[in-house]
């Protein structure tokens, strides 16, 4: 199942997620075959000040588990998540879901 993640950083956190974000990304590499689409959001000025995540995982456990490990999450970066399903419908140009 595919979920898509928005997440919003705090205020006054770009320093914050600038310090985290190898332990964030380092992260992302260990679940990177259920990262189907990752980005940050930016503010008007292009800073970041969250991001988008669009992933792969078979049972919701599992997606609880990488939210509990993210250090985003653990480290206080981001103060709003929201998770969805999605059906995603074409990856990179292919039609994979219906």
């Amino acid at each position: 199942m595919q979920y898509i993640i928005r997440a919003y950083d705090g205020a006054g956190m770009l320093e914050k997620r600038l310090a985290v974000r190898p332990r964030h990304l380092e992260n992302m590499a260990r679940v990177n075959g259920r990262v189907l689409c990752a980005g940050s959001l930016l503010d008007e000025n292009g800073k970041m000040k969250g991001s988008v995540l669009v992933m792969d995982f078979a049972e919701c456990g599992d997606l609880q588990k990488y939210l509990d490990s993210e250090p985003y999450i653990t480290e206080h970066v981001w103060e709003k998540v929201e998770v969805e399903p999605i059906n995603v419908v074409i990856l990179n140009g292919q039609k994979i879901g219906r």
